[in-house]
């Protein structure tokens, strides 16, 4: 297996969470690309949907660097108001939906709206469609840097919803469906469902990561999986894709 870096294996991580034919929100940074990974490896006719309302069932032609950039819009199969992609969200058709966090929970509550810092409160940009996302989609994947202080016990604002304060708390809201699937780290995977309570529990470390590691690096007494297995290293065909798409490692260097 040839080098890779960090943000290579997250990407590819995250390209995996994607099955074929599903409809996925795809968002920006390190899930971009894993898109483009999934359509170009095991998952061909998947749909990606952009918060501004583009469709594409083919990944964009060279790199973007937001999704209203030229090459996003270029060969779109749809392109579409806000409202018309978060009409899918809200009619269940999102398989997956992908989020960014400063602060993910034990119970996978995302805060992108304020933290804590060493001159008081700091205002981060907020839901965006996040909110939306981590509510409705069938499931949502959030990825992030681990950190003590990014993976609290409870985050200090719930921008976007996981599973509360545990087993039932989706439903017993009015959230019928969905929930957090994975949190995908620098240092590992999380995953919940693990007995039905809702609660993140570690299902596999990356090359070089210990689990005595990510739980000192953890804000709860993490969960571990009776077998915590590595997290699969990319293999040739994803490193090709990721590549060739980000060749100068703008997102994944």
């Amino acid at each position: 297996m040839s080098s890779y870096t960090l943000n290579e294996l997250m990407v590819a991580a995250a390209a995996r969470e994607i099955k074929d034919r599903e409809v996925v929100f795809v968002g920006m940074r390190l899930p971009l690309i894993a898109f483009v990974v999934a359509k170009k490896t095991h998952a061909p006719n998947a749909i990606g949907l952009f918060e501004n309302g583009v469709v594409r069932s083919t990944p964009s032609p060279e790199l973007i660097y937001t999704m209203a950039d030229p090459p996003n819009i270029l060969g779109a199969t749809q392109c579409l108001g806000m409202m018309d992609v978060m009409a899918l969200l809200q009619s269940g058709r999102v398989n997956l939906g992908f989020l960014g966090a400063a602060e993910v929970d034990r119970f996978g509550n995302l805060n992108s709206t304020q933290v804590q810092g060493k001159h008081g409160m700091v205002r981060l940009p907020g839901s965006g469609g996040a909110c939306d996302i981590a509510s409705l989609a069938q499931r949502f994947v959030a990825l992030l840097e681990h950190a003590k202080h990014r993976l609290p016990e409870r985050v200090s604002y719930i921008t976007s919803p996981g599973n509360g304060d545990g087993a039932g708390w989706r439903k017993r809201v009015g959230l019928p469906r969905g929930g957090p699937s994975a949190v995908i780290t620098t240092k590992c995977v999380l995953r919940f469902g693990q007995n039905d309570d809702g609660e993140a529990y570690l299902a596999s470390v990356h090359p070089g990561v210990t689990v005595d590691d990510v739980l000192a690096n953890t804000g709860w007494k993490l969960k571990v999986a009776a077998e915590v297995k590595p997290t699969l290293e990319p293999d040739a065909r994803e490193l090709k894709a990721i590549r060739e798409y980000d060749m100068k490692g703008f997102w994944t260097s």
